[in-house]
């Protein structure tokens, strides 16, 4: 009994102390002045590092993220858009096969985002 316990506590820990596990594809909805856009997302996690790179479905090359951090499920990163000088700042959370994100554009109130896994 007491190998199990230990062995579950150990699990819990690991999990922890690795953080979520982000690395791959993900994808958002979002609505942009009255069109439907699918954001595509590309995480690649490195202790608690996180980077990768994010864009508009079909709309040119995607984007690097940089500040990418993770803290247990916590992530957050900014994205830099050359040429309109615009920093997005995200924050959130991973939980399961979902993300949980705050998209904060620097006006207005951040848009929530919900990332789900690409199949």
């Amino acid at each position: 009994m007491k190998k199990i316990v230990f062995g579950a506590l150990f699990m819990l820990i690991a999990c922890v102390a690795f953080g979520a596990d982000v690395d791959g594809k993900w994808k958002a909805e979002m609505d942009m002045m009255g069109q439907a856009m699918t954001l595509n997302y590309t995480f690649k996690a490195d202790g608690a590092k996180l980077t990768g790179t994010t864009g508009p479905e079909g709309m040119g090359p995607e984007t690097a993220i940089s500040e990418g951090k993770i803290d247990g499920k916590n992530i957050s990163f900014v994205v830099v858009i050359e040429g309109m000088d615009m920093k997005i700042n995200y924050k959130g959370t991973v939980e399961g096969n979902e993300i949980k994100l705050n998209m904060d554009m620097g006006f207005g109130d951040p848009t929530p985002l919900t990332l789900k896994k690409a199949q």
